[in-house]
């Protein structure tokens, strides 16, 4: 809920100019929600007539500069929540919302951008580093970006395929015995990154590049014994790796390969008393020559405002213990 505007608040009262109605209309979201989140946000009161606009409230200047920027965006882009979201991230590190600095990924349906500066220094890490460690929480875009890196070197014939990991341990349940083939029990751990390349290709490519071993999905345990030359590897939920299964897969990596390993170090579902493998890379690795690490935080969820605010609260209370 937004908080109500004082006597002491510097009101500003702007137009946006050239009033358009669509792209007004995209700016503020069905019945506002766009105004609303930046209201809350910023702990402003947004009111608007038409084109004019006037802001209440200790940030005013900011909301309106924002509000300008994503205005300028609406020429372009569907401003929706999320973007409205990551505009002010943007402003909280000091960047304008504007997309002209962000790194772009292209994919066949399309270019994925990377926003904040995380997100950039890890696509940059993915581009020039042979392996690259993304390590933070849900939502910060590890293994979506991940993926979408993947895509444009296939597509570019940079790699002749794609191999997608993943370790198979519950999330803290005890689902028996999974029917099917090898891809079938595999395939509810790899759903994230299914859901992902289905986006960026079109279910019908995924499933020819599936059919003819282009695109390969294999649990960790499968990969004991293999060599994976010319090959872009993601290895997925890499905080449920032991110790020595991260040290197997590290060391399956081949000639002309491209490894992305993507984890939360907070969210292990290991049994206790075993270590993780993603928190034990950590110190083995760091500073070894083409290896990158690239490490999230709060700040760059993506997802629902909410979500930030949770993960905020686990970090404290970790923190306080």
């Amino acid at each position: 809920m937004a908080v109500p505007a004082t006597s002491q608040d510097s009101p500003r009262e702007f137009d946006l100019v050239p009033a358009d109605n669509t792209r007004l209309a995209n700016l503020c979201g069905p019945l506002d929600e766009n105004l609303r989140l930046l209201e809350t946000r910023l702990e402003v009161r947004i009111q608007r007539r038409g084109d004019t606009f006037r802001v209440s409230g200790a940030q005013a200047a900011r909301a309106e500069e924002l509000l300008r920027e994503l205005y300028q965006l609406t020429l372009s882009e569907d401003v929706t929540p999320e973007r409205v979201h990551l505009a002010l991230r943007a402003h909280e590190a000091g960047a304008a919302a504007s997309p002209q600095d962000e790194q772009s990924v292209r994919v066949p349906r399309g270019g994925i951008r990377a926003r904040g500066a995380h997100q950039r220094d890890y696509l940059a890490h993915i581009r020039k580093s042979d392996l690259t460690f993304g390590i933070g929480p849900a939502g910060t875009g590890k293994t979506y970006l991940a993926v979408a890196c993947a895509v444009e070197a296939l597509q570019a014939d940079r790699v002749r395929r794609l191999v997608l990991v993943r370790p198979a341990v519950e999330a803290g349940e005890r689902l028996g015995f999974l029917p099917g083939d090898l891809t079938q029990k595999v395939d509810p751990y790899l759903r994230p990154m299914y859901d992902a390349l289905y986006e960026m290709m079109g279910f019908d490519r995924v499933a020819r590049f599936i059919e003819r071993n282009v695109i390969e999905v294999a649990p960790l345990a499968f990969m004991r014994g293999r060599s994976l030359n010319d090959a872009f590897i993601i290895l997925d939920e890499a905080q449920n790796t032991t110790v020595e299964q991260m040290k197997m897969f590290l060391t399956r990596i081949g000639f002309g390969s491209r490894a992305v390993v993507t984890g939360d170090v907070t969210q292990t579902d290991l049994p206790p008393g075993r270590q993780s493998g993603l928190a034990h890379v950590i110190n083995v690795l760091r500073g070894v020559e083409g290896v990158a690490f690239s490490f999230f935080d709060a700040q760059d969820v993506v997802r629902h405002p909410l979500v930030q605010r949770i993960v905020r609260a686990y970090e404290s209370q970790g923190n306080a213990s």
